[in-house]
């Protein structure tokens, strides 16, 4: 299967306003290297999280950039995952201390970063014409346009293993009820039911950003609602999502060491069957097929069941590369970005780690031999309706305590109710610094 994705397609995602959390080490701003207006050579640093589905894309991008480049070369440096690092971030940026590029999400947690004063203006670069506008949006602001996208768009999900269904005589499941149920029988059989791995809080978050898809379809105002302080997660449909967390966990279908797996751990789980679902953005795929070569045909993928009678994707826009406003070499930068909106780093990506989903970069196109997993979810995206944008992408708000909070929900600690309403406490200081009305 080939999947286009010229500027004008939106790929069934909402051109509007992960989960995957970030984080940062040290480097000096400016990069290194020469005069960039004397044609001297320009070394520029790249600041990339160290997990494998990062990493890997990323190195095949610069590779392929420094192999065709005359005189600019990047060089990637390394910085952990994790909600403190998410801080490091900004406040490198916010004291001018930021490498020449960084990687970052896009959509909600992008607008935290101000990137009108810390990011790289690219709004008059030829090369956003390359771009998806479902891809431009994520990354804009009134002022201007600041990154270019690396990877795939994505969908929250299940990865379930495809030899636990067969075993089992089990079906998809297109609602709540019928998920607990294959849960339920897969824990009787001695599996893992659902794959929890609350060692590293940000897995925690997919059963309640997984689910705004059926949030949406139940109530399709809900993010401008939110957004004008006139929806809360404590009130359904939103409510949902945390109620998930409560009732797997009370269902006792969980892998026992849920509290102290990680997310390696839950991939290689669901890869090697020892569990039957692991709730998970589908950036996951190509490094544990990578990983587990059998999990290409082994594991498969579905949208998160819902309450109602349609059953759709959340869907997310991968994350950006950016230019830092400090940087000493912002034309060498813009070099390194337009290359990175080119189907020559799209291919280099696909041949190193393969492709979780369509690109969203103008001409670039997917392999026919892709993962189980990648082919179940291109139909969400191929058919109208069956796709929607996370709330990140709609919304201006999510606050930092949400990981913290799903994680005591999922783990019992707290009822799904008492973390709803949390959260809407948590995101009001985010509201009201972002000055949005009604806060």
């Amino acid at each position: 299967m080939t999947i286009r994705t010229p500027r004008r397609a939106a790929l069934a995602l909402v051109a509007g306003g992960g989960a995957v959390a970030l984080a940062l080490a040290g480097c000096s701003a400016g990069g290194g290297g020469g005069d960039e207006g004397s044609g001297e050579p320009v070394t520029l640093t790249l600041l990339a999280d160290n997990s494998e589905s990062t990493l890997g894309p990323t190195q095949a991008i610069v590779d392929a950039f420094n192999a065709q480049s005359d005189n600019v070369t990047v060089e990637v440096e390394t910085r952990p995952q994790g909600a403190e690092g998410d801080n490091a971030v900004k406040t490198r940026l916010s004291t001018g201390e930021m490498t020449d590029i960084f990687q970052y999400n896009s959509g909600s947690l992008f607008q935290a970063l101000n990137p009108d004063s810390t990011v790289l203006n690219l709004a008059d670069e030829d090369f956003i014409d390359n771009l998806s506008d479902t891809f431009v949006s994520a990354v804009s602001t009134d002022n201007g346009v600041y990154g270019v996208p690396m990877g795939t768009a994505m969908g929250g999900g299940v990865l379930y293993n495809i030899g636990i269904y067969e075993e089992l005589g089990l079906e998809i499941p297109t609602t709540w009820d019928e998920f607990i149920a294959n849960s339920e029988a897969a824990k009787d059989a001695g599996y893992a039911g659902v794959i929890q791995t609350y060692a590293e809080t940000w897995t925690s978050q997919l059963f309640v950003l997984g689910d705004f898809y059926n949030v949406l379809a139940a109530d399709p105002d809900w993010a401008e609602g939110y957004t004008a302080n006139e929806r809360k997660y404590v009130d359904e449909p939103a409510l949902a999502g945390f109620e998930h967390l409560q009732e797997v966990f009370e269902a006792g279908v969980l892998n026992e060491d849920f509290a102290s797996a990680t997310y390696d751990d839950g991939v290689r789980m669901v890869a090697t069957g020892e569990g039957a679902h692991y709730p998970m953005l589908t950036f996951a795929i190509p490094p544990m097929v990578e990983n587990y070569p059998e999990a290409a045909e082994g594991v498969g993928f579905f949208a998160l069941p819902g309450d109602g009678p349609d059953n759709g994707l959340t869907a997310w826009t991968p994350s950006g590369l950016y230019g830092s406003a400090t940087t000493e070499h912002p034309e060498a930068v813009k070099e390194f970005l337009a290359f990175v909106a080119t189907t020559e780093a799209c291919d280099a990506q696909t041949e190193a780690v393969g492709a979780a989903g369509p690109y969203l970069v103008e001409g670039c196109t997917i392999p026919d031999d892709v993962p189980r997993s990648v082919a179940d979810m291109l139909p969400y995206f191929e058919t109208e309706g069956g796709s929607l944008p996370a709330l990140e992408f709609l919304s201006p708000i999510k606050g930092p305590a949400l990981e913290q909070i799903t994680v005591e929900v999922g783990s019992g600690i707290r009822s799904a109710e008492d973390g709803a309403a949390l959260y809407d406490e948590d995101v009001i200081k985010q509201a009201q610094q972002l000055g949005l009305e009604g806060w």
